[in-house]
């Protein structure tokens, strides 16, 4: 694995290098697990919709994030790992965000976004209450928002 270097968190610039180490890290389960933070997440999910766009992103995740999770020493089950719901929802709210900005570059786009209301952890949360997020079914599947739309603004 490489060298560790400073996790991405909210508010965090990301130049074109650190986009590519995020991006390619996940790829081949070679980023460290103290940097697969939420923002990182983030960010592989721009470098995914960039490369596929929302429909290849949503299908090229599952088994990307899954397989880096195991890599690294973590498991998918119904409680840790991947979760298929909050995946799919930030793929399409990340999707949403980029449409709003058609002309910034991948990097760009991924400190303005860690600059934005999706960089809280908690953003979910304002469209899920917390039994339905982060229940099994949720965790398996993709489930709808119960608390107001996916395209409602934030």
């Amino acid at each position: 694995m490489p060298a560790p270097s400073e996790p991405v968190h909210a508010g965090a610039t990301v130049d074109a290098e650190r986009f590519a180490r995020i991006a390619h890290g996940v790829r081949t389960r070679s980023l460290p697990k103290a940097e697969w933070t939420h923002g990182a997440h983030l960010v592989f999910a721009v470098s995914l919709i960039d490369e596929h766009g929302l429909a290849g992103a949503e299908a090229a995740a599952p088994p990307l994030i899954r397989a880096y999770n195991e890599a690294t020493g973590g498991v998918n089950d119904d409680k840790n790992g991947y979760h298929e719901t909050l995946t799919v929802f930030f793929l399409r709210r990340v999707a949403r965000f980029i449409e709003a900005t058609p002309d910034a570059l991948a990097p760009e786009l991924a400190t303005m976004l860690l600059a934005s209301p999706l960089a809280r952890s908690d953003y979910p949360l304002s469209f899920y209450s917390k039994a339905l997020l982060f229940s099994v079914e949720a965790r398996r599947d993709w489930t709808p928002p119960d608390l107001k739309p996916m395209d409602a603004d934030d």
